[in-house]
Formats: structure tokens, sequence, C-alpha cells
């Protein structure tokens, strides 16, 4: 079985978005690349015939991994998302106790989870130790680096 992805309809939409920039728009390019590469002649020796055969191969990678996981997504309703615990779709304010810093997150699926701008997985060991926890609860969390012990300070939306 498949596992499922969990994601929000601002991920869900980005895959879609994606998924036809890649049927469209993209394929048309490799397509014209590889017409131009033929026109070199001699395939044995056409770095350029290559090079636009391996993207196509990469697109259509793409394609097909795009579509099984928005056939197996679960689309969080943020409606139903709550305020009272940690869940995906919540944003999380934390208070790093060690460094006296404060932190945001939003908890998200694997597939859209990017710690540069704040969105952490449910899956990641962060998100997995705030998963369920109300705000005002201190929570030791083990990362590959130590221990780390944050303080809930809110959930939101």
């Amino acid at each position: 079985m498949e596992k499922e992805i969990i994601l929000t309809y601002e991920g869900l939409e980005k895959l879609e978005k994606e998924l036809e920039y890649l049927k469209g728009e993209k394929r048309l390019e490799v397509a014209e690349k590889i017409k131009q590469a033929l026109a070199f002649g001699d395939l044995s020796e056409n770095s350029e015939y290559d090079a636009a055969k391996n993207e196509q191969a990469q697109v259509e990678e793409r394609i097909v991994k795009i579509t099984n996981m928005l056939k197996n997504a679960k689309v969080i309703d943020e409606d139903e998302v709550g305020t009272d615990i940690v869940s995906v779709g919540t944003k999380v304010k934390l208070l790093d106790v060690e460094f006296d810093e404060e932190i945001e997150y939003t908890i998200v699926g694997s597939t859209e989870a990017d710690p540069s701008v704040g969105r952490i997985s449910n899956e990641s060991p962060v998100g997995q130790g705030l998963l369920g926890r109300k705000a005002g609860e201190t929570v030791e969390i083990e990362v590959p680096q130590g221990t780390i012990v944050f303080k809930i300070l809110s959930i939101a939306k």
C-alpha cells in the first residue's frame, strides 16, 4: 500500500501547478531541445541529444511522482484544524529554553517541509515531538545533535 501524503490546500495547489507546468510547457521545451539536437546529426557523439533525453526522463519521472503523490493525498481541512493541540496545519510558537530564543514553525506533511522557511514535517523529530502537545507544555525532543527543550508558547492556524 502506498504511503498517505498529507498536504495543506496550499501544498496541493503547488503540486497541481507544477504538474500542469511539467505536462505542458516543460514537455514542449524538452521536445524542442531533442528536435534541435537531432538536427546536429550523428547521435553517437551528440551530447546535446543525450542531455535533452536525460532531461526528458527526469521530467517524466517527476510527472509520475507527482501524479502518485496526488493520488495518495490527504488534504488537511484547515477549518478542522484546532488550536488546542499541535497538529498538522498548526503554527507553533516555541521558546528554545537553552538559547532563550523564540522560534515559529508550521507543522506540515513531509512533502511540503521546508525548514528554511519554518515549515517542518510531522515526521521530523521536532515535528513528532510536538504533535499532540498543548500550549504551556515544556517538551524535550531528541535530535541527532542531542536534546532540545522547547516551551510551547502558542498554537495558531
